[in-house]
């Protein structure tokens, strides 16, 4: 006994719209008999089966639906339907071409509907009917009105048969956001969904959508917030970027009738993205602003800065970056067991990379191709070694102790793994891409040994260091974050005459901390328009969040010059900037360094809101004598060469430096190994350039 399979929707739906089809069908058929005096004996099938009524009582069928949402007359409806039987039903040119009288105009028009249908409204004309007005139907432009021939939108025959279809012409331009994964987020993003969807409940049952606003740098995080409370209420999400808005008022319009039909039939949400949208852009702006004002669909406006309101309501929430507890569970729950491997380090690797949870969950996939299983020996150390390991570290320890420039290791390098390097690499290169069009970034390559400075100059560096890696333990171990994250920063002053060894000093701190390392250049990022520098600063600050890349502000004095009194808007603004600058230096998750040649020009006010200050005085004869026996490499081929009369030459490390390197050239093309004579004849050069004057007691006894 065979038993009957059961019915789905999609298949109650079909039946529903061929019945009504058919009823319209049977329309036709009865006006071409009465038309001819004949009666009309065939009836189409009118009723639906049992099981496919009780499914549609349930889940009301796509045409019911759509014409509910754009309020559609009966009329509106037979039209609507008359373009479906075209579509589905052959029997339809027939008819229509019986009715036209013409074999030719097999088609259905306005004037045929108006012909057939007994309950017809002459406001089928106006461009505000909603088969014009949201296109649900299209005509062929240049024939008169109610002769053109009628065709069902494309989409919206899908929508009726319940097929996905994406209009060409829109295709990129409104994209389908997937529903998230998880329905869970961390708190902090969680409190502003549930004030997402607190909103918007009470607004839906009346129509009036208030527009949220969403600032903040991290995109992922705002259109995962985005979606999961559209997710709550019952709706889907579709994104649209700003840069797609044109400026032109009828193609404007254009877009926001589809955007808004479109939500209409998705029972979507729209995520406005304008996160790179040029605040010095007019034209855009008021694009944008009209956009907004227009199209009255639940909205999300996701930007990096406030923008103002105009009319329509607004409610502005800041998306903030994940906070240190909420970065380590989610580390803590993509590595799952591999989190025990890290040997206490996930709080120094939360501390150092201010990651959103895509990225996260990003670097803990990167772990898949690889096999970080620790060795038996790793696991279960047996107690004779352990004992030996622990005098090994207290030896090494007191060894480091007792020097003053022995070169400390980071932290996260200190008895790591190959799980913790990956790591800790992965994150290190994350904003590269980005950084790398804003700033210089300097491959750190100098080290301790290569950097001569007095001890307390070093010893200062080394207290820079230490702060960088001891930062998880004191700010969240030990609970100094807990009162906010303002004056969490690690910021220092390099100050010293040029070529004296700042930028080196940036170089071994990095490549002490294991960590990148960029160059911005402060007198290319201030401007001269207001507001563009705290612009640029902005830039780079959210950026760097990422890889808590070491930051080098160079010609500090560009912009930390002495205050003056306030005369105009430019001078008053010009404080703004610097205050901004320090502003996002104190609450900089990384190492920010300003150099200068002239720290006298610098504000004393602004000084005490650095943590560190390192002078780098010129170098007296022994340094440079010092500096004279590192600079050559241990490849280049050196012969006879006297260091402590090279140290005579009154230069700085940069000078030297450039005047070993030209000898080199000089030797290599000489085909002889580096002499002093080679140095004496690149020394010269060098003054002639520089403008200093060679003194014979510089360079006595040299050749």
């Amino acid at each position: 006994m065979d038993i009957p399979t059961p019915i789905t929707w999609y298949q109650a739906n079909f039946h529903y719209l061929q019945i009504a089809v058919n009823q319209v069908r049977q329309v036709l058929e009865d006006y071409i008999a009465y038309q001819q005096n004949q009666p009309n004996l065939a009836k189409l099938e009118t009723r639906l089966s049992p099981d496919a009524a009780a499914l549609l009582d349930y889940a009301p069928p796509a045409l019911d639906k759509l014409c509910a949402l754009f309020h559609l007359s009966p009329f509106d409806r037979y039209i609507l339907l008359l373009c479906v039987g075209m579509e589905l039903d052959s029997e339809f040119e027939v008819l229509c071409a019986k009715i036209n009288g013409n074999p030719k105009r097999n088609y259905p028009t306005l004037n045929l509907a108006l012909s057939t249908f007994s309950q017809t409204h002459l406001s089928i004309l106006s461009s505000q009917s909603p088969l014009h007005h949201w296109e649900l139907v299209e005509m062929v432009e240049g024939l008169p009105f109610t002769q053109s021939p009628l065709r069902i939108n494309r989409r919206i025959l899908c929508y009726l048969l319940s097929e996905p279809c994406i209009d060409k012409e829109w295709a990129g331009i409104l994209v389908p956001v997937p529903p998230s994964s998880s329905t869970s987020l961390p708190p902090s993003y969680q409190k502003i969904a549930d004030k997402i969807i607190a909103t918007w409940s009470k607004s839906l049952a009346t129509s009036d959508h208030p527009v949220v606003q969403l600032c903040g740098s991290d995109l992922a995080a705002k259109q995962s917030i985005a979606t999961v409370a559209c997710s709550a209420l019952g709706w889907s999400l579709q994104m649209i970027s700003a840069s797609v808005v044109p400026f032109n008022p009828n193609e404007l319009y254009q877009l926001k009738q589809r955007c808004f039909r479109e939500a209409l039939l998705n029972h979507s949400f729209l995520f406005l993205n304008a996160d790179e949208m040029n605040p010095g852009d007019p034209r855009r702006e008021w694009a944008i602003a009209e956009f907004v004002e227009q199209l009255q669909v639940p909205l999300i406006f996701s930007t990096q800065e406030r923008q103002p309101q105009h009319q329509r309501p607004m409610i502005t929430l800041d998306v903030g970056q994940l906070t240190h507890a909420e970065q380590r569970d989610i580390w803590k729950s993509h590595l799952g067991s591999l989190t025990t491997e890290l040997n206490g380090q996930l709080d120094t690797l939360v501390s150092q990379f201010n990651l959103n949870a895509a990225t996260i969950k990003a670097a803990c996939l990167s772990l898949n191709n690889r096999d970080y299983t620790p060795t038996p020996t790793d696991e279960q150390p047996d107690d004779e070694q352990n004992n030996k390991e622990l005098e090994k570290t207290s030896s090494s320890s007191t060894r480091r102790r007792s020097s003053k420039t022995q070169k400390s290791q980071p932290k996260i390098e200190s008895n790591s793994s190959p799980l913790q390097t990956h790591l800790w690499d992965f994150c290190k290169v994350q904003a590269r891409p980005r950084l790398d069009d804003l700033a210089q970034r300097i491959d750190a390559v100098a080290t301790w040994e290569e950097l001569i400075l007095p001890d307390l100059e070093k010893k200062t560096l080394h207290e820079v260091s230490t702060h960088v890696q001891q930062r998880a333990k004191v700010y969240q171990e030990w609970g100094f974050a807990g009162k906010g994250g303002r004056g969490l920063g690690i910021s220092a002053l390099f100050s010293g005459p040029s070529g004296t060894g700042k930028t080196m000093a940036a170089e071994v701190l990095a490549k002490e901390l294991s960590l990148d390392l960029y160059r911005i250049d402060l007198s290319a990022v201030v401007s001269k328009y207001i507001g563009e520098t705290e612009k640029n600063l902005r830039r780079i600050f959210d950026i760097a969040e990422t890889s808590g890349a070491i930051l080098l502000f160079d010609e500090a004095d560009a912009l930390f010059g002495k205050r003056t009194q306030v005369k105009d808007s430019h001078d008053r603004h010009a404080n703004v900037e610097v205050s901004y600058l320090l502003q996002r230096m104190e609450a900089y998750q990384g190492l920010a360094i300003l150099t200068t040649n002239l720290i006298e020009a610098l504000d004393q006010a602004f000084m005490r809101r650095i943590n560190f200050s390192v002078k780098f005085p010129f170098p007296n004869a022994d340094d440079r004598s010092a500096i004279w026996q590192r600079i050559f490499p241990q490849e280049t081929p050196t012969q006879k060469l006297e260091m402590q009369k090279l140290g005579k030459l009154n230069m700085a490390g940069g000078n030297i430096r450039s005047i070993a390197l030209n000898a080199a050239f000089i030797a290599a093309d000489a085909g002889e190994p580096v002499m002093m004579k080679h140095i004496l004849q690149a020394t010269k050069s060098e003054c002639l350039k520089l403008g200093k004057i060679l003194t014979d007691s510089e360079v006595r006894g040299w050749v």
